[in-house]
């Protein structure tokens, strides 16, 4: 289908809250016209319209905004960016809105009805914080958009619209996971005769929406690790934030497996860090050998937070964990903004025990990357630990040797 965006009018300035205000109605309708294809449209009665010219399929077509000022000039230029995000991936603004007037009966059962039961049941089957966090995102940018429409009356293109209207505020993997969820939610329908069909499987997000470019999480150069693991050393904030960063470098877990930790997890005795299955991505026990660097951080941590249950409590809320963003923030003021982050550590720590010789299934096991099937999930946790415990120490004993010295020197592997 082919799809052509009208050019902007020719005007010499795009306009401005002043001069639509000031506009006056002449004896005929005239337009102002504000860039990409939008102009305001003056009516001899007065009233002052936004409209968006386009074409789509070959035709030239136009939608409206509304009245101004009741809409305001930049609520309209928002209102034509998102439109013009659609028209770009092939779907006609008029029809999406088409979505908005679907007539409801009573009766129906609504997309919005049929997502929360489906929620209802697949919620068990992750941690609770995903689960609210699939329920918010479907509140706040899937139901404003079809949850008031049947089921039954689902199509491809209202799906469509859905997602590159998310796509166009620049939230591209929002749009693709409400493309997803969208889809197990029609399945669930079709399941449970509520729907004859899921009309989510004709859509491919890689049809549909901007491709994505694969993102790798900022971190720094072996080289440049001895200067950071000083500047921890040395960090003038918080003891429970350096201890955290220094935990983080010495264990490679990620972020939400740290704050998340509970002193009842810390088994000193087997010099154990023994994360529950529902704290970790894989739904599996996870075991972390603790170096003696690691069991001295963790002694000062305890003398910080005595009679807590948490290894990092909040500064408002003793409860509640420290937030993602404290160590983040922290490498912030350490001076490595978009160098490195929380999740940087686990790229160094494998890159260079790999370089250093250790088994690449001992790394990806310690990383928690390996897929786990349900009858090896209660063994697999604890698979080569007693190898895993000799290289953390080794780690943790680089680490040491790469802060004193200030550069970093090979050091030979344990047997």
């Amino acid at each position: 289908m082919g799809v052509t965006l009208q050019p902007p009018e020719s005007s010499p300035m795009p306009l401005t809250d002043t001069s639509a205000r000031n506009a006056k109605p002449k004896g005929k309708p005239y337009k102002l016209s504000d860039g990409d294809g939008m102009y305001l449209l003056i009516q001899p009665n007065g009233a002052k319209w936004w409209r968006l010219k386009y074409r789509i399929g070959g035709k030239e077509k136009s939608i409206s905004f509304g009245v101004y000022p009741s809409v305001s000039l930049k609520d309209a230029r928002n209102a034509r960016d998102e439109a013009r995000a659609l028209i770009a991936g092939g779907v006609d603004p008029s029809a999406a809105r088409k979505v908005e007037a679907v007539a409801v009966a009573d009766d129906e059962d609504t997309f919005e009805k049929v997502a929360i039961a489906w929620w209802e049941h697949w919620k068990g089957s992750c941690t609770p914080g995903h689960a609210d966090n699939i329920l918010k995102r479907l509140k706040a940018d899937v139901f404003p958009i079809i949850g008031h429409v049947p089921v039954k009356k689902q199509t491809a293109p209202m799906l469509l619209a859905m997602a590159k209207r998310i796509e166009s505020r620049g939230a591209l993997d929002i749009a693709r996971r409400a493309l997803q969820t969208s889809g197990q939610i029609l399945r669930y329908a079709v399941a449970h005769g509520l729907a004859e069909r899921n009309p989510a499987a004709d859509i491919r997000p890689s049809d549909a929406l901007t491709p994505r470019k694969k993102q790798n999480f900022a971190r720094l150069d072996e080289k440049e690790l001895p200067e950071l693991l000083r500047k921890i050393n040395d960090y003038d904030g918080t003891v429970i934030t350096r201890c955290a960063l220094r935990l983080m470098a010495l264990t490679f877990v990620r972020t939400s497996e740290l704050i998340g930790a509970r002193w009842e997890e810390i088994d000193t005795k087997a010099n154990l860090w023994r994360i529950p299955a529902e704290r970790m991505k894989m739904r599996t026990p996870h075991l972390v050998p603790l170096s003696k660097q690691a069991l001295a951080v963790l002694d000062e941590l305890r003398q910080e937070t005595v009679n807590r249950e948490l290894l990092f409590p909040g500064e408002r809320s003793p409860r509640k964990p420290i937030s993602n963003n404290t160590i983040l923030f922290a490498l912030y003021r350490m001076g490595y903004h978009s160098r490195m982050t929380g999740h940087g550590f686990r790229g160094v720590a494998s890159t260079i025990l790999h370089e250093n010789g250790f088994p690449h299934e001992h790394i990806e096991i310690q990383l928690a990357h390996q897929e786990r099937n349900q009858v090896s999930a209660a063994y697999n946790h604890a698979t080569y630990v007693q190898q895993r415990a000799k290289m953390m120490q080794w780690w943790a004993d680089y680490l040491t040797r790469a802060a004193s010295l200030g550069l970093v020197m090979p050091l030979k592997k344990q047997a």
